[in-house]
């Protein structure tokens, strides 16, 4: 039985090696093997923590899933954009080398069919680590097909060829995630469009390429496709680039896009898209009351985000779900008590990373706390988060408005990177490093960097909230010269000198005087 699935596209041998690993076609589901200690419906990132956690620990489990193992990470979101955003930032060094002394020969072409073919080779060469036979292998009872609930303690799978297994289950947990979901753009169901499932078949460089939305997956594919070659055009309704970050970070993002060729148009409101008879795509819209037309060969639908809710009967068990997912209390306790869910298909949060410490969370909460003793909750969790550009953007915590509508005080440190030898000498000094404390106190409460490696250097600040460290303590933790992390604690060095008071500095001039004289 094959998936069939249109992300496993082409059909060549490292996508039938994906295949073979995260929907093996001739898999055999086991007999269920009395009740499970634990039924974990989805094999995406919330899943696969959940049930190789709980069964590491000694709990039986089923694990279900209906298409691919390793779910949107691994088949159509982190894994595959990042071996292509690899592919582009490799193409942008190639172009920008002349600064460098690097004098490359006319006529360097990209070949996009050979990078897409080595995402798809890496892609296939991770993916053991979430295939079934590896599951299986920890004592996993792998089903593959439909899950729905018959009630508040069975679970029937139902597979392709209609055959029906029913598993019985002490508590379960919904993993299920979310997939792409269109807005409601006038002509859009008249066209063929690209989402992130189907976006990494692609085997020929879209020569126009239109993308809406400038969220992370807009953005980086933006950038990506135009220092591959594509001309692009991105679409943002919104007044700045990648609208849930900083204004500041985002208005350095865009002028690098602007660098590499990507057509940015903000404000970009009233949009519908229309055919045209050569299999392209008109895009109309309206730019500050000006009305301005794009045709483009591909359009790629970067917003918007739907549950995977459908099929799994929730009704049945008094699951509450809505739009936006499965309802869940700070436990991640659907409003079924025996009942839990984690990742995308109940979060805010849609990320890898997030759902990984949220399915630790439910393993603790479904299996060994006793009543209230021994609870975890998923508020404690510090998420950062970032979009991968270049540069980059990192973030965790608060946002300066977001303490503003906390009613929290704050004060702001920001480390331009123009003043850090390392991105001087890297040439990636266009950036910063903004940190966000406590009024009066080294108390973190927020970052957000714009770095080539943003995405690296956040974890220090991660780290500090976390464990409750101070801006101070860092700025007193020895960083190796030259590295770009000094930002962070060239910050501390600016938190340390609000603390020179006029007293302070009068008994620092008393101690020298003692030592060294006037």
């Amino acid at each position: 039985m094959s998936s069939k699935l249109i992300q496993l596209q082409p059909h060549d041998e490292y996508n039938q090696s994906l295949e073979a690993n995260v929907h093996p076609p001739d898999w055999v589901n086991p007999e269920p093997s009395g009740e499970y200690h634990l039924v974990v419906v989805g094999a995406g990132t919330a899943g696969l923590v959940t049930a190789a956690g709980a069964a590491g620990l000694g709990a039986r489990v089923a694990l279900i899933e209906r298409e691919l193992m390793g779910g949107d990470c691994l088949n159509v979101g982190c894994v595959p954009s990042k071996g292509v955003i690899r592919a582009a930032r490799v193409a942008a060094s190639v172009r920008d080398a002349e600064p460098y002394g690097v004098h490359v020969p006319q006529g360097v072409e990209v070949d996009f069919g050979k990078a897409m073919q080595r995402m798809r080779r890496l892609r296939s060469k991770i993916s053991p680590n979430d295939s079934a036979e590896r599951f299986s292998k920890l004592g996993i009872d792998v089903f593959f097909g439909k899950g729905s609930f018959v009630n508040d303690h069975t679970l029937s799978v139902t597979r392709e060829d209609g055959s029906v297994s029913e598993l019985k289950f002490k508590k379960a947990v919904i993993a299920s995630g979310a997939r792409a979901s269109a807005p409601p753009i006038p002509g859009l169901d008249t066209v063929s469009y690209l989402t992130n499932e189907n976006l990494f078949s692609l085997t020929e460089l879209p020569k126009r390429f239109g993308i809406v939305g400038s969220g992370p997956i807009g953005s980086e594919m933006a950038q990506t496709f135009a220092r591959l070659g594509s001309e692009v055009f991105l679409f943002e309704r919104g007044r700045h680039l990648l609208p849930r970050e900083d204004s500041d970070a985002a208005a350095i993002v865009q002028k690098h896009f602007e660098q590499d060729g990507v057509n940015v148009l903000l404000d970009a409101v009233d949009m519908k898209v229309s055919a045209e008879a050569d299999s392209r795509i008109r895009v109309h819209v309206t730019q500050k009351g000006e009305a301005k037309e794009v045709v483009v060969d591909q359009l790629l639908v970067a917003v918007g985000r739907a549950p995977n809710t459908e099929g799994l009967n929730l009704e049945a068990v008094g699951v509450k779900y809505d739009e936006t997912g499965v309802e869940v209390n700070d436990h991640l306790q659907t409003t079924h008590p025996r009942i839990y869910a984690a990742g995308d298909i109940c979060s805010k949060y849609k990320f890898t990373h997030a759902a990984d410490f949220q399915a630790r969370i439910v393993i603790q909460n479904a299996l060994f706390a006793v009543g209230p003793f021994g609870k975890k909750k998923a508020s404690d969790l510090v998420i950062p988060w970032a979009t991968y550009t270049s540069p980059e953007v990192a973030h965790v915590g608060m946002y300066e408005k977001d303490a503003v509508e906390a009613g929290i005080e704050i004060d702001t440190y920001i480390q331009p990177f123009r003043d850090v030898d390392r991105a001087i000498l890297e040439g990636q000094d266009d950036g910063f490093v903004k940190v966000l404390t406590k009024k009066g106190t080294d108390q973190i409460v927020g970052a957000t960097i714009v770095a080539e490696n943003a995405g690296d250097m956040i974890s220090e600040i991660t780290l500090a909230m976390t464990a409750g460290i101070g801006l101070g303590k860092i700025g007193a933790a020895i960083h190796p010269y030259p590295t770009q992390a000094e930002a962070i604690r060239k910050l501390g060095d600016q938190f340390s000198r609000t603390r020179l008071t006029a007293l302070s500095k009068t008994m620092l001039n008393v101690l020298r005087r003692l030592n060294v004289g006037k």
